[in-house]
């Protein structure tokens, strides 16, 4: 019998390929009987993708997964620039025709058994594509289990709330969530609700129903509500299978830096906080030098990850040149030995690194996920997307996390040097109870993924059910 052939569709975006590719990874580890082809859309706004295949693809441990490269698109007009969550969702909407003859191509070239596809919740519109094939059609969640309860419920919050979101004087109740949901945690995009990106984030919910199963990226015993919530469902939403923590710790993406890591070797251990704000994390001068005062006064090491702003939409942070410029004068030459700052950092293997003991992070998931597996606690510093969400659900439902700050936009007051400084020290308290849980989540995030665990027996049920369905 031929190997069924899953065929992947992620966004363009490291934070969602990567953990797409460890599903991956998994799925064709666990079962011989898939072979799995991973659709990569090309792009101007998204380069260490290349890299990143190319060094994937490379590999011994991909064996029974291929890539193919889909034809170039036009990028949609410049007009919807000023949202990059339209930009790409159009982008990739642009890519429809490509996929289907990509698709029926590999079918007739290659001989396989198409099984079904596998979409990143932005590739929605690619649904269509596996109707007209005949073969069901499943979403990958990169994000929480409540980010996902959000989604699943924003229809009806859509007909609940008259007013825009951000204009409500009371907090929601999202049954994914313990607590009251203030407006203001929500994603930006949904804030609005006479706006292209509330459009689009509307739309792709409301599609959320019509697939044969939702895969995320968390596990049970970290969200039990929302999984929960989930299961008392069944049969209003399709099936949901908690299959993670899915996270790149052998073949890292980037070889670790020796500089980092022979600094890091030579702290005493538990003794640094990470400062590391994402692929699209970046600040201004003023916070730049609100961040070093604040490290200063709190007298702990530090590693701090600085990236420069872009110069346009669709570029990337970058690191600062001369990084002497932007930070108080005399701080490199005080903090000499103390602390490292830096710019690209190996976040995988320095957070797993004894000497870190606390991360000053803008909550995306995957970096949450990290954190928890290494025992590391969290001070949130949530920036864009639905960190915000993410840096509520840690902190207030899970206590899992200390808060800095929990709404922190582009155009929001600095966070003060005092800030800076009460939160590292309070990050860094090795006899607090939020370290003890995280240490203890971490191991639970472990025990998920091995045999007879959590996630081990729903990727065992999603193999059933595709099975099922073919």
């Amino acid at each position: 019998m031929k190997k069924g052939e899953l065929v992947f569709i992620p966004t363009p975006a490291i934070g969602h390929l990567v953990s797409i590719v460890e599903l991956a990874k998994v799925l064709v580890h666990r079962d011989n009987r898939f072979s799995i082809t991973v659709l990569v859309m090309k792009s101007s706004f998204a380069p260490t993708i290349t890299s990143y295949i190319a060094s994937i693809a490379a590999s011994t441990s991909t064996t029974g997964i291929r890539f193919l490269d889909l034809p170039q698109v036009d990028p949609p007009s410049p007009e919807i620039l000023k949202s990059p969550e339209v930009f790409i969702s159009t982008f990739i909407e642009n890519h429809k025709p490509q996929v289907k003859h990509t698709i029926t191509n590999l079918i007739e070239s290659h001989s396989v058994r198409l099984a079904g596809l596998v979409l990143d919740l932005f590739c929605v519109t690619m649904i269509d594509v596996a109707n007209e094939l005949g073969v069901p059609s499943f979403i990958f969640s990169t994000s929480s289990a409540a980010s996902l309860g959000l989604m699943l419920h924003l229809p009806t919050l859509h007909h609940q709330i008259i007013t825009d979101f951000k204009d409500s004087d009371t907090d929601f109740i999202i049954p994914a969530f313990s607590n009251p949901v203030p407006p203001l945690v929500l994603p930006s995009v949904v804030l609005t609700k006479k706006s292209d990106e509330y459009d689009m984030f509307l739309k792709i919910a409301l599609r959320f129903k019509e697939t044969a199963g939702i895969i995320v990226n968390t596990f049970a015993d970290l969200e039990s509500k929302a999984v929960n919530w989930f299961v008392e469902l069944e049969g209003q939403i399709p099936p949901v299978y908690p299959v993670g923590p899915l996270l790149v710790l052998k073949g890292h993406t980037e070889s670790p830096s020796d500089q980092i890591m022979d600094w890091l070797d030579k702290q005493p251990p538990l003794s640094v906080i990470l400062l590391c704000f994402g692929s699209m994390g970046s600040f201004g001068v003023p916070q730049v030098r609100e961040i070093a005062l604040g490290l200063e006064r709190s007298g702990c090491r530090f590693l701090w990850s600085l990236r420069q702003p872009s110069k346009t939409e669709l570029t990337f942070p970058s690191d600062y040149t001369n990084p002497e410029e932007v930070l108080p004068d005399g701080f490199l030459e005080r903090m000499d030995g103390r602390g490292l700052v830096c710019g690209w950092v190996p976040q995988v293997a320095v957070l797993a690194h004894q000497a870190i003991g606390g991360f000053v992070s803008h909550c995306g998931w995957n970096s949450i996920l990290e954190s928890l597996w290494n025992g590391v606690p969290i001070l949130t510093w949530p920036i864009y997307a639905e960190q915000q969400l993410n840096a509520f659900e840690m902190v207030k439902e899970l206590g899992l996390a200390v808060e800095m700050r929990l709404d922190y936009r582009s155009g929001a007051d600095l966070v003060t040097a005092e800030e800076v400084e009460r939160g590292v020290r309070c990050v860094m308290d090795g006899d607090s109870e939020i370290r003890r849980k995280v240490k203890e989540m971490g191991g639970k995030s472990k025990k998920a993924v091995m045999e007879g665990g959590s996630s081990f027996s729903l990727l065992g049920r999603f193999i059933d059910d595709l099975l099922d369905k073919n």
